[in-house]
């Protein structure tokens, strides 16, 4: 298994080479659109291999994207993160929810 941020930087290389980091983002959208909705797809048909690929695909769409904006996805990353980290909350209907959303009485 090789390294994420290794890896990640194999997916910027990529894309460079393709000229996909200077593309429109609005483009790279409508491919995450696409991605997520194989991803589903492979979640609905109990598809594994469909979900794993699918989960990489949605990842190296993101790293794309953000180098189109002029960001760096581990910035992306490490920013959630620093939200999420000490988040509150509890499980409703196998969804968390977070504290600040929860309805009296849940």
């Amino acid at each position: 298994m090789n390294d994420i941020s290794k890896l990640t930087d194999r997916i910027e290389m990529w894309a460079i080479e393709k000229g996909l980091d200077e593309a429109q983002p609005e483009k790279q959208m409508l491919k995450m659109v696409e991605e997520v909705g194989e991803l589903s797809q492979g979640l609905a048909k109990g598809n594994l291999d469909q979900v794993v690929d699918s989960i990489g695909d949605v990842y190296v769409v993101l790293t794309v994207l953000a180098m189109q904006m002029d960001l760096d996805i581990r910035d992306c990353i490490e920013q959630a993160y620093g939200e999420i980290k000490d988040r509150k909350g509890k499980m409703v209907n196998g969804v968390f929810v977070k504290e600040g959303d929860l309805r009296e009485g849940e």
